[in-house]
């Protein structure tokens, strides 16, 4: 494997202004490939800003995200990309993604599975769950791509893709502040790179929306689960740091699988595209680790583990 040049954008978007967000994300994008970036990242629903809540009422706004969305892809020459915004289906459900896009090609769409409903957030009454976790082919290195809530999970995304192969986890968040808040999601975030021996790539978006504080403090974490690059506290910011995905000479210990998982997961890797492969896995409940102080006691039931899907370019 070759080394990778990752770059996490902490900016400032504002809801509703798509124009401006998306101005924003083409001025990153030049700065980054500028500094030799493979892959760059942005922050969750970056293109319609974060929290959108009821604007996703709005059909127009769904769509014209969209559009925003190829006029990233048409600028995504020579560079990898993901970026959080809105995506629909068919019978007009929507989902929380990510758009992983690379020299001018929509590679795939990652849907958040796990849906915040405590606190400030209400994301189950916009969305609905995702049901895949894939791997993409970057630059030679097999990176996975989650969002925000789906890295606190231990038996959620970041661990079917870790399984399927991935050596980086590129986490986009819209993660709010509050006092003690980045202490916290530290300790998590280096135990999900100890326990599935991954390259945690976390990019978070600063600026405030309504009384909710965005911190950035973008991180990136080592296999062993240390510190090697972050991002500025409240300002926007942009993280570049060489990865090398080789593997280590001693692996670290993965959560191993309970007796039904092991009995059920399939090896099989079937055909579903032109340049792509899929790794499907068993169905079952996550646990979780709980992302913020103000998380009540107990969740809601946690959806359908997703499925694992390795995805290369074409």
């Amino acid at each position: 494997m070759t080394i990778l040049r990752a770059a996490l954008a902490q900016i400032n978007t504002t809801v509703g202004d798509l124009k401006g967000n998306t101005a924003k994300t083409l001025d990153y994008i030049d700065k980054a490939r500028a500094q030799g970036a493979h892959l760059l990242a942005f922050p969750e629903l970056t293109i319609t800003g974060y929290p959108p809540e009821d604007l996703l009422y709005r059909p127009h706004l769904v769509s014209e995200n969209r559009a925003c969305l190829d006029g990233v892809i048409e600028r995504s020459e020579g560079i990898a990309i993901v970026i959080g915004f809105v995506d629909s289906n068919d019978q007009g459900d929507l989902f929380n993604s990510a758009a992983v896009i690379q020299d001018r090609r929509l590679l795939g769409i990652y849907h958040k599975v796990h849906l915040p409903n405590y606190g400030v957030f209400d994301e189950k009454r916009y969305f609905l769950p995702g049901a895949d976790a894939p791997v993409f082919d970057i630059n030679g290195t097999p990176v996975g791509v989650n969002v925000c809530e789906d890295i606190w999970f231990e038996q959620g995304p970041t661990n079917l893709q870790a399984s399927a192969g991935a050596r980086v986890i590129m986490n986009i968040n819209g993660s709010p502040y509050h006092r003690g808040k980045g202490r916290f999601r530290e300790v998590m975030l280096a135990g999900r790179a100890r326990d599935n021996a991954v390259y945690v790539c976390y990019t978070n978006m600063v600026g405030g929306q309504d009384e909710l504080v965005f911190d950035g403090g973008s991180t990136v974490f080592s296999p062993s689960g240390d510190v090697i690059a972050r991002g500025k506290q409240f300002e926007e910011d942009l993280v570049i740091i060489d990865i090398d995905p080789s593997p280590p000479p001693t692996p670290h210990p993965r959560p191993s699988l309970t007796p039904s998982q092991t009995s059920k997961k399939s090896t099989r890797l079937s055909s579903s595209a032109p340049g792509t492969t899929s790794a499907r896995t068993a169905s079952g409940r996550s646990s979780s680790a709980s992302p913020a102080a103000s998380t009540p006691p107990s969740r809601p039931p946690s959806p359908p583990m997703p499925s694992a899907r390795k995805t290369s370019p074409s």
